[in-house]
């Protein structure tokens, strides 16, 4: 057995885990931190076990589709998918960005409450990965913090802004 090459990226929410729990889970305001410098469009947004996610990462001309089919949803504690790149009909295709790219993620997001602060873990292991899939994703997988890191400070400053009532419609 292949020992996969795994993603994981821990972060620490100051805000409770219900505002960032809602901000993973909500559409309106999960497009607004996920795919930061992209306009995100979230065209379907099912949340529940066997529920899929459709996303378009836009910037000019240019789209990048991804299915996120959930696997298994615990509220306010984890979420659970099959992350995997589309083509605009929302069939799995191989990326057209990297060929080499594994067509299909698992990925698991977990929250732990402590107090007033959140902590989240996200992790991602190729499924079913080719040799040249889980050679791409070991060598990308360090600069993965990048587009994370700078969703979560994205989401860090939402979920400030909420901490002084100026989202508190939104959220």
């Amino acid at each position: 057995m292949v020992d996969l090459p795994t993603y994981v990226i821990n972060h620490t929410f100051s805000a409770p885990c219900a505002l960032v729990w809602k901000c993973w889970t909500d559409p309106k305001l999960l497009t607004r931190w996920y795919g930061p410098n992209v306009e995100t469009i979230i065209h379907k947004f099912d949340l529940q076990t066997g529920g899929e996610w459709l996303n378009e990462m836009k910037w000019g001309n240019t789209s990048d589709f991804s299915k996120m089919s959930f696997q298994d949803i615990e509220p306010f504690k984890k979420l659970v998918w099959h992350h995997s790149s589309t083509d605009a009909a929302w069939n799995v295709i191989t990326s057209p960005m990297m060929p080499d790219w594994p067509k299909t993620l698992l990925t698991s997001v977990t929250f732990d409450s402590k107090g007033d602060t959140t902590q989240v873990r996200l992790s991602q292991v190729p499924i079913n990965p080719t040799q040249a899939e889980i050679e791409c994703f070991a060598k990308v997988m360090s600069r993965m913090d990048k587009g994370w890191g700078s969703g979560f400070a994205i989401l860090d400053t939402m979920l400030a802004e909420q901490q002084t009532k100026t989202l508190k419609q939104d959220i």
